[in-house]
C-alpha cells in the first residue's frame, strides 16, 4: 500500500485531495451557485444520495443542515475506507465545537470511532484519532472512552510508522490521564511501561516530552507513581535533572517539536507527585529538595515555574521543611517574589507560608533575606492567593515581637488597608489576622488610623461570614489598645453594630464580647450604662456622667447634648467633673469653642469635688494599711453624702428632694457629684469608686435595680482550715449606708439584703 497522502506530502497535518478530486471535479462556478442556494433549503427536504452532497452541506451555516449533514456521514462511514476517510475527516473538523461533540455522542459515533483506530488505512485511523482527541477535552467524555477498550487501541497506534500518529496517540492518552478514572486503566493496560520504553530509546527523543507529559497526569496517583518509580522511571527523571545534556540531533530534534524544554516537563512531572502527601516520604529519599533549590536559582523561568510549585506542595512535609531551611532555599525563593511570572509567584508564597506556618525559625529566615520588603509589593498584587499568603508572611513575622517594629517600618499597615476591602474571604481573614499581630504597637496602630483603615476595619462587622466576623472582633480589640484608635473606630459606629450583634443568637461570641468590653474602655461612661459594671482596672476620669441603664442599640447622647436639654421629670444625670484635677482637663476644655465653655463651666463646674480629692490624698492615702483604708475612705464618703442611715429610715431620707433643688438651681438636668449633701447607695458608689482610683485603692462599681448600687473589694484573710498562715483572697461588699466601713461579704445575707430592697 502506498503511504498516505499527508505522510507523502510530509507534513504533520491532513493535505487530502479535494472532494472534486476524488469524487469528480465540479465546476467551480456551479458549485459556488450551489453552496449559496444551500442557505434557503428547508432541514426537511435534505437528502443525500452521495457523500459528496453531505460533505458540501457541511459549508451551511445552518445548524439544522449541519446536523443533518453528520448524521448522513454516519451512515456513509459504514462504508468502504474511502468513505471512512471522508467521514473521519469531516467529523475531526466537526469535534472542535461543542454542539458538534455533543452529537456525535448522541448518535453513538464514539464506538465507531474507536474501532476505527485499528483501521489498516493510516488516513482513518489519524482522522479517527484527531476525532477522539478532541472529544476527550471534555473530561467527562474520558470514561466512556476508558469503558470502549480505547486504551488498548491506543496503546497500539504508539508502534505506529507515522510519527503525526505517535505524537496524536500520546496527546490523547494525555488528556484521559487527567481523568481519576483512567489510572486503574493505564495500569492494567501496561501503558507505563509502553511509555518509559519510549523514554529509555533516545531514538524516540522527538517523543519524551508527550511521553512525559502523560506521566505528568498520573504521578501524582500514588499506585501509578509506584509503579513508574519501580519501572525505573522517577530514577530517569532525577538522572535527567542532574545531568541535562543532550546531543546536537537530540537538541535539534527538541527544536523541531516546539522548542519545548524537557527538563521543565519532567520537573512538572516531579511537581505533580509532590500534591499528593503520600509520595512526600519517596521524594525526600531521593533528595529531590536539593535539586529544587538548584532549580530554583538557576533553571529558565518555565523551569523554576515548575519547580516552585513542587517546592510549594512539599513544604508542608516536616523533613523537607527543615531541609529547605537548611540547604539555603529559603533566600532563594524569597528572590523570586520579585519574578513577573504569576504562577511563580503564587507558588514562592504558597511555599514560604507553608514552610513558616508553626515555625519561628523560618519566619525569621524569612525576614533575614529581606521578605517584608518583597511581600509589602506584593500587596498590591490582584491574584487573591498571593495576597493572601503574602500577608499571612507578613502577620507570621510580626508575631515575633523582636522584629515586629521592623516589620512594621515596611508600612504594611498602610498597604493593608485596600486588602480590607477585598470580597475575598481568605485576603480579609488573613489581613485582620495580621493586624492582630502589628497592633500590638502604637505606630501601627497609628498608621492604620492616619490611613483610614478603621472605617473599612469597622465595617467588616457586618460580615455574615463568621470567622471573617470572629477576626474582626479580634482585631478591634487589639487596635483598641489607645484611646484615639478606640474613639475613632467608636465614630464609624462600631459600638452600635457591636451592641447590634450582642442582641443576635446567631451572630454574638465571645470574640464580640470582648470587642465590645475593650472599646468601653475608653468610654467608661457607656460601659457602666450598658454593662452596670465597672471593674477595677476601669478608671473613672473627667467627664464621667451617669445616667441610668442604657439599652443596647439606644442611642446615647452625649454630655454636651444633654447639658443642652431643658429641666425634665426624668432620672438626674449624675457627672463627675472635677475641673482642677489634672492638666487633661485644661487641654480638653481648651479644645471646646468659647460658647460651649461658657454653658458647660456654669453647669458643670464642681468645686467641691476638687476639695474631697485634696483631702483623700492628705487624709487617707498616706495610711499604712489597705483595709484601713477602705474604711476610712467609706466614712468619708458616708459623711460627705448626709452620713448613716439606718435601714428603717431610707424611705425618709430626701435624697430624691434633694437632688431636684439642685436641677431647679442649675436649671439643668445634669448634677455634678460634689454639689451632692444627700445621695443615696448609686451615688455614694460613684463617688467611693472615683476617689478610691485617685488614690490607687482597688474597687468595682456595680448597678442594681431601684437606684442600688454597690463596690466589691477584695481583702485577704487567713485560712482557719490550714494549719499554715496562708492568706486566701475574700470578695466583700463595702457598706456606705447603714454602718459605714463594714465589710459586708460577699454572697451573704447582709451583702444582698443591702444590694436590694
Amino acid at each position: 500500500m502506498s503511504p498516505p497522502r499527508w505522510k507523502r506530502n510530509q507534513g504533520d497535518a491532513f493535505n487530502v485531495k479535494s472532494t472534486g478530486d476524488r469524487m469528480g471535479r465540479r465546476d467551480k462556478k456551479s458549485e459556488t451557485t450551489s453552496c449559496e442556494s444551500l442557505n434557503t433549503i428547508e432541514a426537511r427536504q435534505v437528502t443525500f444520495k452521495t457523500p459528496a452532497t453531505a460533505v458540501i452541506l457541511l459549508r451551511s451555516p445552518e445548524e439544522e443542515i449541519l446536523i443533518k449533514a453528520c448524521e448522513a456521514i454516519y451512515t456513509f462511514a459504514e462504508e468502504d475506507p474511502v468513505i471512512q476517510e471522508f467521514g473521519t475527516l469531516c467529523l475531526s473538523s466537526l469535534s472542535t465545537e461543542s454542539c458538534c461533540k455533543a452529537q456525535i455522542i448522541d448518535n453513538k459515533g464514539l464506538p465507531l470511532l474507536t474501532n476505527l483506530l485499528s483501521s489498516a488505512d493510516p488516513d482513518v485511523q489519524k482522522n479517527s484519532l484527531d476525532t477522539i482527541h478532541n472529544l476527550v477535552q471534555d473530561t467527562h467524555i474520558c470514561p466512556a472512552v476508558i469503558e470502549l477498550n480505547a486504551i488498548h487501541h491506543l496503546l497500539a497506534l504508539l508502534k505506529s510508522a507515522f510519527n503525526v500518529i505517535q505524537l496524536l496517540t500520546l496527546k490523547t492518552l494525555q488528556a484521559i490521564a487527567a481523568c481519576k478514572e483512567s489510572q486503574s486503566t493505564f495500569r492494567e493496560e501496561r501503558v507505563f511501561d509502553e511509555l518509559l520504553e519510549i523514554l529509555n530509546n533516545k531514538d524516540l527523543v522527538d517523543l519524551h516530552v508527550e511521553s512525559f507529559l502523560v506521566l505528568a497526569n498520573c504521578m501524582n496517583d500514588f499506585k501509578s507513581f509506584r509503579v513508574i518509580q519501580n519501572g525505573g522511571g522517577l530514577a530517569m527523571m532525577i538522572e535527567l535533572l542532574l545531568n541535562y545534556k543532550w546531543s546536537e540531533s537530540q537538541a535539534a530534534a527538541l527544536l523541531k517539536n516546539g522548542n519545548v524544554e524537557i527538563q521543565a516537563i519532567v520537573v512538572k512531572c516531579i511537581a505533580s507527585a509532590t500534591q499528593n502527601p503520600a509520595i512526600h516520604p519517596f521524594l525526600h529519599e531521593q533528595r529531590i529538595e536539593k535539586i529544587l533549590v538548584d532549580l530554583l536559582s538557576l533553571g529558565s523561568d518555565s523551569v523554576k515555574a515548575y519547580s516552585c510549585q513542587a517546592f510549594a506542595f512539599l513544604s508542608p512535609f516536616l523533613p523537607s521543611k527543615d531541609l529547605f531551611r537548611d540547604l539555603g532555599g529559603i533566600p532563594v525563593v524569597v528572590r523570586l517574589l520579585k519574578s513577573k511570572c504569576p504562577v511563580t509567584v503564587e507558588h514562592a508564597t504558597q511555599g514560604l507560608a507553608n514552610l513558616t506556618s508553626g515555625d519561628q525559625f523560618n519566619a525569621m529566615e524569612v525576614f533575614n533575606a529581606g521578605g517584608p520588603e518583597a511581600l509589602v509589593q506584593r500587596l498590591e498584587d490582584t491574584c487573591p492567593k498571593v495576597l493572601a499568603n503574602s500577608i499571612t508572611l507578613l502577620g507570621r513575622m510580626a508575631g515575633q515581637e523582636a522584629i515586629r517594629c521592623e516589620v512594621i517600618s515596611q508600612g504594611v499597615m498602610p498597604a493593608l488597608v485596600e486588602p480590607l476591602k477585598s470580597e475575598d474571604t481568605q485576603v480579609l481573614i488573613s489581613a485582620l489576622l495580621c493586624i492582630c499581630e502589628l497592633a500590638f504597637e502604637e505606630e501601627a496602630r497609628t498608621q492604620l488610623r492616619e490611613a483610614d483603615g478603621l472605617e473599612p476595619l469597622v465595617s467588616l462587622l457586618r460580615s455574615s461570614h463568621m470567622e471573617v466576623l470572629r477576626c474582626t472582633c479580634m482585631a478591634i480589640s487589639v487596635c483598641a489598645k489607645d484611646e484615639p484608635t478606640a474613639m475613632e473606630m467608636c465614630k464609624f459606629g462600631a459600638l452600635e453594630l457591636l451592641q447590634e450583634i450582642s442582641q443576635s443568637l446567631n451572630r454574638r461570641s465571645k470574640f464580640t464580647e470582648f470587642a465590645l468590653i475593650c472599646l468601653l474602655r475608653y468610654n467608661v461612661s457607656l460601659k457602666y450604662g450598658l454593662l452596670g459594671y465597672l471593674a477595677t482596672t476601669d478608671v473613672i476620669t473627667y467627664n464621667f456622667y451617669d445616667g441610668g441603664k442604657v439599652g443596647f442599640c439606644q442611642k446615647v447622647l452625649t454630655l454636651e447634648e444633654l447639658c443642652m436639654e431643658p429641666v425634665n421629670q426624668l432620672r438626674p444625670v449624675i457627672v463627675v467633673n472635677a475641673i482642677e484635677m489634672s492638666d487633661e482637663v485644661q487641654q480638653k476644655d481648651e479644645a471646646q469653642s468659647e460658647s460651649s465653655q461658657e454653658r458647660n463651666r456654669k453647669v458643670l463646674d464642681d468645686i467641691a469635688l476638687p476639695l474631697l480629692v485634696k483631702e483623700v490624698k492628705e487624709s487617707i492615702e498616706p495610711l499604712n494599711e489597705e483595709q484601713e483604708q477602705y474604711v476610712a475612705l467609706a466614712r468619708f464618703v458616708a459623711e460627705v453624702m448626709g452620713g448613716a442611715i439606718e435601714k428603717e429610715e431610707l424611705d425618709t431620707f430626701a435624697w430624691v428632694q434633694h437632688l431636684d433643688e439642685l436641677r431647679c438651681k442649675l436649671q439643668c438636668n445634669i448634677i455634678p457629684i460634689g454639689m451632692i449633701s444627700k445621695g443615696f447607695h448609686c451615688h455614694r458608689a460613684l463617688l467611693f469608686k472615683y476617689l478610691a482610683d485617685g488614690i490607687g485603692l482597688r474597687c468595682t462599681l456595680v448597678r442594681g435595680d431601684y437606684n442600688r448600687a454597690w463596690n466589691e473589694v477584695v481583702l485577704y484573710k487567713a485560712d482557719s482550715c490550714s494549719n499554715e498562715n496562708l492568706s486566701q483572697p475574700c470578695c466583700y461588699i463595702m457598706d456606705l449606708m447603714h454602718q459605714p466601713g463594714t465589710f459586708l461579704e460577699a454572697d451573704s445575707t447582709a451583702a444582698i439584703e443591702y444590694e436590694s430592697l
